[in-house]
């Protein structure tokens, strides 16, 4: 986005009338973007770390959230905040007191004070709320779809979350997701490693996104698998056990590009079979919502964008359901559109 208001503070016609600002709050990272109030026109934009309400401090969530909307809002424009809302990972509407919606709340609150935007409405959704409500003609009722570090469906009805399907967490859910298939690739070299498992190219792809030392890899340089015997495979799993466990869970996330580029470029069985299955997930958390042939779908997270390892095989899934997905970038449109009705 061409983020006029940062880049110039003389342009005259975008000084004209109140603001808003949408917050998309998401595992790896917060996106702020003010917004005219009269029509929506996106004005500005800043992004800042991780905004998960359940999952990241307050104190860290607040300096993030308060990150994001000072890049977002020029300080002469502050004043003139009238409303905020924001979609957060960990939280939702289910009930006043909701952990996370407190948490979220309070974090966004001491934020906007920190920066002197006086908003008088201050509005806390879940993700998949704003992210519903980012498609086009921002949709009352559908089905949502967010599988990005995490991964969970929902019921939207009436703008509101009333049912949901996977997104437990890194520890007990969130099948599908980059998480998912990162450790899904750990797991799978350490295997290998074992002799549990079969050759993989991810065995070197993710020792050295783990920094391990290349005597440690099995593999050569292009990835092909000579001889080794059982103590190079021992040194290989000494190594790369501790690299994992230095690392927050949420961190194996990230490995998940290394699949989608194993089974793209190498042809790698293992990792087909990684991508085949975290589809099949995905299909089996929308399948739980009991979805009627021909509703909406929306869907977002960087599985499922354009170019997204998971969006062909789960589009075929849901094309049997009588489904098709809508993409979106993230919620912070849909969170643009809820802070406008709230005034």
């Amino acid at each position: 986005m061409n983020n006029e208001l940062n880049q110039d503070r003389n342009i005259g016609d975008l000084d004209v009338g109140d603001f808003v600002v949408g917050l998309d709050a998401g595992g790896t990272r917060t996106r702020a973007v003010l917004a005219s109030a009269r029509d929506g026109r996106p004005r500005g934009e800043g992004t800042a770390g991780p905004g998960n309400a359940l999952t990241v401090p307050v104190p860290q969530l607040t300096d993030h959230l308060a990150e994001a909307v000072a890049q977002a809002v020029p300080e002469r424009l502050r004043g003139r905040v009238v409303a905020v809302a924001g979609g957060f990972a960990g939280a939702s509407r289910t009930a006043a007191d909701e952990p996370g919606r407190l948490r979220a709340h309070s974090a966004l609150s001491a934020a906007l004070r920190r920066l002197g935007i006086p908003a008088a409405s201050v509005e806390i959704c879940s993700d998949i709320e704003a992210a519903f409500a980012s498609a086009p003609g921002h949709p009352t009722d559908g089905l949502a779809l967010v599988a990005g570090t995490g991964a969970v469906a929902a019921r939207i009805t009436g703008r509101v979350c009333t049912a949901t399907a996977g997104g437990d967490g890194w520890l007990l859910g969130d099948d599908g997701s980059g998480f998912w298939i990162g450790r899904a690739a750990v797991r799978a070299a350490l295997r290998m490693a074992d002799g549990r498992g079969g050759p993989t190219a991810l065995a070197v792809s993710v020792g050295r996104a783990l920094g391990l030392p290349g005597d440690a890899l099995p593999y050569d340089a292009e990835g092909a698998a000579p001889e080794w015997s059982r103590a190079q495979r021992e040194a290989y799993r000494m190594h790369l056990l501790p690299a994992v466990m230095a690392q927050p869970p949420v961190h194996l996330a990230s490995l998940a590009p290394l699949v989608a580029e194993a089974a793209r470029d190498d042809k790698d069985t293992v990792a087909e079979a990684i991508l085949e299955e975290a589809a099949d997930q995905l299909a089996l958390t929308v399948s739980a919502l009991e979805p009627r042939p021909g509703e909406r779908v929306v869907a977002t997270g960087g599985l499922l964008g354009p170019d997204g390892p998971l969006t062909a095989p789960l589009t075929a899934r849901l094309h049997l359901l009588g489904l098709t997905l809508d993409w979106v970038a993230d919620g912070s449109q849909g969170a643009v559109a809820l802070a406008r009705l709230s005034i």
